[in-house]
């Protein structure tokens, strides 16, 4: 059920940090110290991802159940720390436009892989894996799989198998489906059988060709996998021996099972807990990476958002270096939806600083001031992927905006019901008072930091335009990028697309993740990559802590 709070930074922060541990922890450790070679993982989630080759929980499930159990057709190259992660050949080794039909992509499917089952990977496969996401009058249809495929891959219309290599092809043409596909992970129709025909089965023994195969898979506790020796891609062969996932959305609880032994790794350590790890012998490693923080405003007749001036208010009302400082340097300040360093970035106008003074003023041409407070609802959730420290943030920006003011009451739900809610739509939302949601979005390519969010043909539930946004010129611009594939062309029209995002304010622009984890110092030969997905291949785990 969701909670309806008006938070307070006080009691979000003074919690115990040996928080109550969940029994399953001391399951999983076994009856004894955790075994040579083996990874265990505290994730900021409530549940296990899905896996069926498609998960849900946003980047984080990607990047524990996805790219761990399964391959792609496309991938990133999660290698290097000091660039950000490119686009590498997957379960296909190349891809190419059809030259005389811009709207076609065509595949060249890597041979002799072997699934965990020891089959050998065939075109069938990759069509059979194509269907559970996008035929839903097949009997291997998916609906879960096909809620994760209609944001990731909306232009998808048509897939086929053609003198043996794929072809995919758009709804308009489409120069950004590589990066989509991604997230769309290869399965066996063979293992979909064995398991009686049914996804809820499968995922109890799942089959991928990843360099992890999943050994056990528990929703609500935890997730066991083991090293897969004959991975068709030998730099990616683990060096650990096993991999444990356990859902810890508490971030004092994570702190705790990290310091007690219980897990080697976890997400999003809370900031006041940073300098006491470091000091207690723990690696607290960060990188920058595509990602904004934001509020996703909604523009429907009856939000306030649909006034340019308060969006700028709220903008101008956000105290960015406070933010940051009480997230003790883990996020850079909110310039956008990518920052200065990216190609994207473009010449916005409007600068995103902290002008309460202007805010008010700007409140006050659009009709609020002290007598008349402009209040609203916003949906946010208390932990999740990319989500930092969604409570204490939240509980800051509220503060914040009342000062110049803006009232906002909190609809506090779990992660994945907050990502409903965005699939759902702004519509839906207004329904029940929620005039925008807080979610931080991955920003690593064209499609995923613009066209999904703002265009207007990707409102749900084509696509993941939250707000119901529709600007005629965007959407010319937008579609121009779609059609453009000269990478500096595209980045151009991109530039230009941002500046207007930016200048129109069209989000709550907050804070860009630094994506801060802390490791046991057993954890060894870590390389935290710029993106949303990290590789645990390269972990090994040394001597005693």
């Amino acid at each position: 059920m969701p909670n309806h709070l008006n938070l307070t930074r006080r009691g979000l922060l003074a919690a115990p940090l040996a928080a109550a541990l969940p029994f399953d922890l001391a399951r999983a450790q076994g009856t004894s110290q955790s075994p040579s070679g083996t990874l265990r993982v505290g994730m900021t989630l409530a549940t296990i991802p899905l896996a069926n080759g498609f998960p849900d929980h946003g980047g984080e499930g990607q990047r524990f159940l996805g790219i761990t159990g399964f391959n792609a057709l496309c991938e990133w190259d999660l290698t290097r720390s000091d660039v950000a992660a490119p686009l590498k050949p997957g379960l296909a080794t190349g891809w190419e436009i059809d030259r005389s039909n811009p709207k076609r992509w065509w595949f060249t499917i890597r041979q002799g892989v072997k699934f965990h089952d020891g089959r050998v990977m065939t075109l069938d496969d990759v069509v059979f894996s194509f269907d559970r996401a996008f035929k839903n009058d097949l009997p291997w249809f998916d609906q879960r799989a096909r809620a994760q495929a209609g944001t990731r891959l909306p232009t998808v219309a048509a897939y086929g198998a053609e003198g043996g290599r794929l072809w995919v092809e758009t709804i308009y043409p489409d120069s950004t489906l590589p990066f989509g596909l991604t997230y769309l992970g290869i399965v066996p129709r063979a293992a979909w059988e064995a398991a009686g025909r049914s996804w809820d089965q499968f995922m109890l023994k799942p089959v991928g060709t990843g360099p992890w195969k999943i050994e056990q898979w528990s929703i609500r506790e935890r997730c066991t996998m083991v090293r897969f020796a004959e991975h068709w891609e030998a730099a990616r062969i683990p060096r650990c021996e096993r991999l444990v996932l356990l859902p810890l959305p508490d971030a004092n609880t994570r702190v705790a099972a990290l310091r007690s032994g219980q897990v080697d790794w976890i997400e999003a350590p809370p900031p006041d807990a940073l300098a006491s790890l470091r000091g207690a012998g723990f690696q607290v490693v960060t990188n920058s990476y595509p990602h904004n923080w934001t509020w996703h405003l909604t523009m429907l007749e009856g939000s306030p958002w649909r006034d340019v001036r308060v969006r700028r208010a709220a903008n101008l009302a956000i105290d960015r270096t406070g933010m940051r400082q009480m997230l003790a340097d883990t996020m850079l300040e909110g310039v956008g939806i990518v920052t200065p360093d990216s190609p994207w970035y473009g010449k916005p106008s409007f600068k995103l600083v902290h002008d309460p003074r202007e805010a008010r003023r700007l409140l006050a041409e659009a009709g609020y001031g002290p007598r008349h407070p402009l209040r609203t609802k916003i949906a946010i959730s208390a932990s999740g992927s990319g989500q930092m420290q969604p409570l204490p943030m939240n509980e800051f920006v509220q503060q914040n905006l009342k000062e110049v003011g803006i009232e906002v009451d909190y609809e506090v739900v779990e992660w994945n019901a907050l990502l409903a809610i965005r699939r759902e739509g702004g519509q839906r939302a207004l329904q029940r008072g929620i005039t925008a949601v807080n979610i931080s979005y991955n920003a690593q390519d064209p499609f995923s930091a613009f066209m999904r969010l703002l265009k207007s043909d990707m409102i749900p539930p084509q696509g993941g335009n939250f707000g119901h946004y529709s600007e005629p010129a965007m959407d010319a611009l937008m579609e121009q990028a779609f059609n453009t594939f000269d990478v500096e062309q595209r980045d151009a029209i991109l530039a230009q697309i941002h500046t207007r995002v930016v200048d129109d304010a069209l989000f709550l622009f907050v804070g860009h993740d630094l994506n801060p984890r802390a490791l046991s110092r057993r954890v060894l030969g870590f390389v935290q990559a710029r993106s949303w997905s990290q590789d645990l291949v390269t972990v090994r785990m040394g001597g005693a802590a």
